[in-house]
């Protein structure tokens, strides 16, 4: 009955729509956590700390929920340590590193439509390792796609790019991209459970970049307010990775993936309500996130048209 209900197209798009807006808020919300913890734009080691703390939180989130679900600790069997490891360094430290630097040295609006090269960067790298074929609608979805990401950083005539805002959010993409590959090939090969990996990865991940902080002189001035959004923040990435991870059980991945264009369009909106960014709401900042929108649809069109059978 419960595998029914999930694989329920209804039941996908709205779960998939919170997990969506969960991650769109995640940009707000470290822009406010900066501000609330006081941790400058310049100030990396507080700023890895930060991510640290809160990746430390929703690995704990997660593990506690999964184990709940499953009535039994999850706990990862020997030879599935060093895989977690190799996650956790493109999909945690990696692409946090980037991500977090990266946000304070650019806006939410386009922070959230450079991290849709996500989808690109993980079409490029798995036709790379020759885990699927790159096909001219992946490609022409990916060109389309990527004019958006240049068109965000168009200002009147000339070509703006940030290096250590929008350049460290684009090596945020090319990490994240690594990880998705990483994560399908385990848990296809070897059957690896996914809300076990996710919340061992963010544990061990969120450790190290919490060392890497403190090592680097970074600290953080909590009051209230700063752990009601630490707290967010830690529950946001537990909640939404461990909720996609059970559609994808349920559901073959081109069913629950066509729902991702809907991460830049919650990230860009909310960053114009919560942040009150100019851009989100400009002719710009919206053709922008229409084309990658385009072409993350374009991309999975295909998938689409091709039956694919479930996981489960």
């Amino acid at each position: 009955m419960k595998s029914e209900i999930l694989t329920r197209t209804g039941t996908v798009a709205l779960l998939a729509l919170v997990c969506c807006v969960l991650w769109g808020s995640a940009f707000s919300g470290v822009k406010l956590g900066y501000a609330a913890m006081e941790i400058s734009g310049q100030d990396w080691a507080s700023q890895m700390v930060f991510a640290g703390v809160r990746f430390t939180l929703a690995g704990i989130m997660a593990l506690l929920a999964g184990s709940m679900a499953e009535k039994k600790l999850l706990i990862p069997q020997k030879q599935s340590i060093p895989r977690i490891g190799i996650v956790s360094l493109f999909q945690t430290i990696l692409q946090y590193f980037f991500y977090y630097i990266g946000l304070a040295h650019t806006t939410g609006t386009k922070a959230a439509i450079l991290v849709a090269a996500n989808v690109f960067a993980a079409i490029f790298i798995a036709a790379a390792c020759g885990l699927e074929r790159l096909t001219a609608r992946k490609f022409w979805g990916c060109v389309i796609g990527f004019a958006g990401i240049v068109l965000v950083n168009l200002s009147g005539l000339q070509f703006r790019l940030n290096l250590f805002g929008d350049g460290f959010m684009l090596l945020c993409t090319v990490a994240s991209g690594c990880s998705s590959v990483c994560m399908k090939h385990y848990t296809a090969k070897y059957g690896e459970n996914p809300v076990l990996f996710s919340g061992w990865q963010f544990a061990f991940g969120g450790a190290v970049m919490w060392l890497l902080g403190v090592l680097g002189g970074g600290t953080l001035h909590l009051n209230a307010e700063a752990w009601a959004i630490l707290l967010y923040l830690s529950f946001v990435s537990a909640a939404a990775y461990s909720l996609w991870a059970v559609l994808l059980k349920y559901n073959p991945v081109s069913k629950v993936t066509v729902f991702g264009f809907l991460n830049p369009l919650c990230g860009v909106m909310l960053s114009g309500l919560i942040l009150h960014e100019e851009g989100a709401f400009s002719w710009q900042g919206l053709t922008a996130l229409v084309l990658v929108c385009a072409g993350i649809l374009t991309v999975n069109s295909e998938k689409r048209s091709q039956p694919e059978r479930s996981s489960s």
